[in-house]
């Protein structure tokens, strides 16, 4: 007896093969085997919007295999992920393959280890059809958007650009950010702030200004601030009140893909992409010494904060084992998931946490430990017992004799009486009280002055968006689902829409902002928030079976062709132009400086009069290089298929050329540039030199 599984990586190949072990024969698809026409659009939006699927170029002999070894099989088991993505790849499968749709040969499982495999193939189930018509539904509406708006905007801005349904709406957010910051009128205000020491002690704490006896003052001026300070003159500084109080802090809850994705980043630095890579490596399995080929993670993509209680009893028995009994709560503390999450998937822990990160860490990746290090304290944590902090918040008077008349400062800290979770996962970034202690002190006591700082400050503009709290945006609103945040990032990034300011905040280029600006004047609905979380709303009901695809698919489509046959009526004949478009290059036939234009094979120059005057040019690039032969500029050119080159300045009097990419550096040996490969190398291409400096910035002579 001979049983075939297909999975979608080698890498789950590998793991699911030895847990099954003889009798079954465990292959990958590789992903989607079959997909809408690239060249076409592939949908007839007459007939219902009936989609044309084609298998994926390169996939035929994968597909024959396949085929080959299902003939030959009792059984063929639908392994792929858990989610519509992956019950869609079973589905073009089983059509492929010649399947029965009603065959019980879906398997799912949420983690990767024996028990989960075993029991996902003892209680297979048909392929969800619901699941299957939200996954073509998402695909559908995709394709006619990207299809038929992305041409109308490379018409109207420049070729080759694109517009989607989702990634619109995250650009319009970038874009309506920095317009916020662009309006923001600063504010002025002051602060004043006393350094004081207790009686009989020489620990220092600060109390900051609130107000007087009228009640709370907010500083707006130097004149008022300097009123203050004048009553503050020889004051006596005593202590009103204090209130003294335990605070319970609990734990965040285990990861769901977006709060993975924004802690990678604070944590770790990783972007929503690479996050997402080194995830799904840990969930589809590693070679772990002394455990084989195991899958480290549940499930990644994923909105729901439920865990099984059989890892809840296991997280249990591991806190009092390592910590003790004082380190569980007293009763089991349970996360609400929100309302629009999908329930089918746990949230992201760890499948054993008896396999610690230090257990691991030999077998792992750099990347792969840091982030399986953070999924497994995070999911931890979430068991164990609150953190109990001892707060304290004095209330201080200042007066120049007259107890009726005064100036009150506040101070606040805590201290930590029980450590609890933090004993594993801290936190305390998230504090927005005092985090300090402050020293004991009581009513009544007289405090010593140390310093009196008086400060103008000016109210800031609202912070530009990063990666994490993009993601965290998209969540809110409801648009997008787990699945899509990190090739929505990726996608406005990669089109030179968005670009990365300071390495980590985002900030929309030219571009960026004349298509939102475009899509907000011409197509409002494309790239709004309520109406695309809407339609995600109307994805998840497809999914559980209460909505009709095709019928959504019309109440979308039907109004949008309307919109874009109005778009293009009322921009006949209008081009946008660029600021970053125009150059300094002077047409030599017509005197007109020469704009960029996007081609079949990229960038080049031609006359903005066109087409009175057909001049064109090739764009170069300029660089910080010099030519290696004659010392001339080294520019960036672009090879007929597209790709970029570099060559002197000076051709054809100079025939220098080379893939390797100028920098500004100049060679240790012989003081020309460096050359980086594309593997990342800097060498020196100065004929007889053959120098190699490292990446810091150590030379070797070949």
């Amino acid at each position: 007896m001979q049983n075939l599984v297909i999975v979608e990586s080698p890498a789950k190949a590998k793991t699911i093969q030895k847990y099954l072990g003889a009798g079954y024969e465990v292959r990958a698809s590789m992903g989607h085997v079959r997909d809408l026409y690239s060249t076409k659009l592939s949908v007839d939006v007459n007939h219902d919007f009936e989609p044309n699927y084609t298998v994926i170029k390169g996939k035929e002999k994968l597909i024959a295999e396949l085929k080959a070894l299902a003939e030959k099989s009792d059984t063929v088991y639908l392994a792929t992920d858990p989610d519509r993505e992956g019950e869609a790849i079973s589905w073009h499968l089983a059509t492929v393959l010649g399947l029965d749709m009603n065959l019980t040969n879906r398997v799912k499982f949420n983690e990767i280890n024996k028990r989960s495999v075993c029991d996902g193939i003892a209680h297979p189930s048909k392929i969800d059809l619901d699941l299957v018509n939200a996954q073509q539904a998402r695909r559908i509406l995709d394709r006619l958007v990207g299809y038929r708006l992305s041409p109308f905007i490379s018409q109207k801005i420049h070729r080759g650009l694109s517009a989607g349904r989702v990634q619109s709406v995250a650009l319009r957010l970038v874009v309506d950010r920095e317009e916020e910051i662009a309006r923001f009128v600063p504010e002025e205000f002051w602060t004043i702030e006393a350094t004081l020491t207790p009686p009989a002690s020489k620990k220092q704490f600060k109390a900051a200004f609130t107000g007087d006896e009228t009640g709370k003052i907010k500083l707006n001026n130097e004149a008022n601030t300097k009123a203050i300070l004048a009553r503050l003159e020889g004051a006596a500084y005593r202590v009103a009140e204090v209130k003294k109080g335990v605070r319970k802090k609990q734990p965040s809850p285990p990861f769901i893909t977006s709060t993975l994705q924004q802690e990678a980043s604070r944590q770790l630095g990783f972007t929503a992409k690479r996050t997402m890579k080194v995830a799904q490596e840990l969930y589809e399995g590693v070679e772990v010494e002394g455990y084989g080929s195991v899958g480290l993670i549940t499930y990644m993509r994923t909105d729901s904060l439920r865990i099984s209680e059989e890892s809840r009893a296991e997280g249990n028995r591991f806190i009092s084992e390592r910590y003790g009994e004082k380190y569980l709560p007293d009763k089991p503390r349970y996360f609400k998931s929100r309302a629009s999450a999908q329930d089918g998937h746990e949230a992201i822990r760890p499948s054993n946490v008896y396999l610690t990160p230090e257990a691991a860490k030999g077998s792992l990746t750099s990347e792969q430990h840091k982030l399986y290090s953070l999924i497994w304290r995070r999911f931890l944590a979430s068991l164990m017992a609150n953190s109990l902090q001892d707060t304290l918040k004095a209330e201080i008077r200042a007066s120049q004799g007259d107890e009726a008349r005064y100036i009150v400062f506040s101070a606040s800290g805590y201290s930590v009486r029980f450590d609890g979770y933090t004993a594993l996962y801290d936190n305390s970034y998230e504090d927005e009280d005092g985090k300090t202690a402050l020293p004991e002190l009581s009513a009544d006591d007289l405090l010593r002055l140390k310093d009196l700082k008086d400060e103008q400050h000016f109210t800031q503009p609202p912070q530009r968006y990063t990666e994490a709290s993009l993601i965290k945006m998209l969540e809110e609103t409801g648009v997008g689902r787990p699945s899509t945040y990190a090739s929505i990032l990726s996608t406005i990034l990669d089109r030179d829409y968005v670009e990365r300011e300071s390495k980590k905040t985002l900030k929309p280029t030219e571009l960026g902002t004349a298509i939102t600006a475009l899509l907000k004047e011409k197509f409002p609905k494309i790239v709004n928030t309520k109406f695309t979380a809407g339609m995600e709303a109307d994805l998840d009901k497809i999914e559980a079976g209460g909505y009709d695809y095709v019928k959504m698919l019309h109440a979308f489509y039907d109004e949008f062709e309307d919109t874009l046959q109005k778009a293009k009526s009322s921009m006949e004949g209008v081009k946008i132009s660029l600021e970053s478009d125009k150059t300094d290059v002077i047409c030599e036939k017509c005197g007109a400086n020469m704009v960029v234009k996007v081609g079949r094979f990229g960038k080049f120059l031609a006359c903005p009069n066109y087409p009175t005057c057909k001049n064109t040019k090739p764009f170069v690039e300029n660089t910080e290089g010099r030519c290696p032969v004659c010392g001339g500029e080294v520019i960036g050119k672009k090879s007929k298929k597209g790709h970029t080159f570099y060559g002197c300045s000076n051709y054809p009097e100079c025939n220098f050329m080379t893939w390797d990419k100028p920098t500004g550096q100049a060679c240790p040996k012989c003081g020309k540039t460096l050359f980086r490969t594309r593997a990342g190398k800097l060498h020196c291409l100065a004929e007889g030199c053959g120098c190699e400096v490292s990446a810091r910035g150590k030379k070797s002579d070949e």
